[in-house]
């Protein structure tokens, strides 16, 4: 399947677009949302963006090349400070972009390992270079190691069921393939909630988020935002899991609320010192863009502005 950029309108107008603005795209992925973003802006415009995938680096450089306005950094979006401050943008940056979750490319790729749909080694890793893989996690986790990352990172409900069928069947064989660890789940899912999803879809998506830190980056980003905007630059966010979501929720909530009183305390909202204002409602995908792209039709984006 083609890459194709969820909610790449409705992130452009939340952007608020400046000719000559610096941006920054903390997920570069195939490069959607940044083309779309150069193309918006003058001769004096800036995008920066980031990924660890080398993949995605390596899709980057004939866009470097052919536009001096961008540049990618090979890092975890977790560095934005670092790195927009080594570029002298600290208080500049007129908008951050945050597109979550895995890409097509990811996905579509048996040798990743991301999809349970094509069989391939069970890695997972954002960047194959670094860190450990799923299959080597796996292959030494206990059950309750396993079943705590299947409920916290994927909200399993049969994740104990799931973890003591993996832990049993790597002890006949080693654990190496998606489709081995697709099958396992599968053979211990209660049939009537096969309809729903496939049984092996909430796994996968917890042993991803957990073996590449998402939410732990996802949290380690989102105060540094506060530093790299400029005043009235917006902070766009697209998550496609409940977890990615709240977690943007609460820090905006917090951010619009500003500094903790005691309740009883009479204070004027100016001496809250608000860091951020909520623009708008939750946007989701319509009817047209989810059947156009049928990976859209969990994703949401919240947008709020740099006081």
């Amino acid at each position: 399947m083609a890459h194709k950029s969820v909610l790449l309108v409705a992130a452009l107008e939340a952007l608020n677009l400046h000719p000559d603005g610096i941006y920054v795209d903390c997920t570069f992925g195939r490069g959607g949302h940044t083309v779309a973003i150069l193309n918006r802006l003058g001769k004096l415009g800036q995008v920066l963006a980031f990924d660890q995938d080398p993949e995605a680096v390596q899709a980057a450089q004939t866009l470097c090349v052919a536009d001096k306005r961008f540049s990618i950094v090979h890092s975890r979006f977790a560095q934005l400070a670092q790195q927009v401050e080594k570029r002298g943008y600290l208080g500049q940056v007129k908008g951050v972009l945050l597109d979550l979750g895995v890409s097509s490319p990811q996905l579509d790729t048996p040798a990743r390992g991301f999809s349970f749909m094509r069989d391939g080694p069970l890695d997972m890793r954002m960047n194959p270079n670094s860190g450990e893989s799923v299959g080597k996690w796996l292959s030494n986790a206990t059950v309750f190691e396993i079943t705590d990352v299947l409920r916290t990172y994927g909200e399993e409900r049969y994740a104990r069921r799931i973890a003591r069928a993996i832990v049993a069947a790597r002890s006949q064989a080693d654990l190496k393939t998606t489709r081995q660890l697709a099958d396992i789940i599968v053979a211990v899912y209660p049939s009537k909630f096969g309809d729903f999803k496939h049984p092996a879809t909430r796994s996968f998506q917890a042993l991803r988020i957990f073996i590449n830190r998402e939410l732990e980056q996802l949290e380690q980003l989102l105060p540094q935002v506060l530093e790299v905007l400029a005043p009235g630059g917006r902070l766009v966010v697209i998550s496609f899991h409940s977890l990615e979501d709240r977690i943007v929720k609460r820090f905006i909530r917090d951010c619009v609320r500003g500094d903790d009183f005691p309740p009883n305390l009479p204070v004027t909202v100016d001496a809250l010192h608000p860091r951020l204002r909520a623009i708008g409602k939750p946007i989701k995908a319509s009817a047209a863009e989810v059947a156009e792209n049928p990976r859209a039709r969990s994703a949401i984006m919240r947008v709020a502005e740099r006081c």
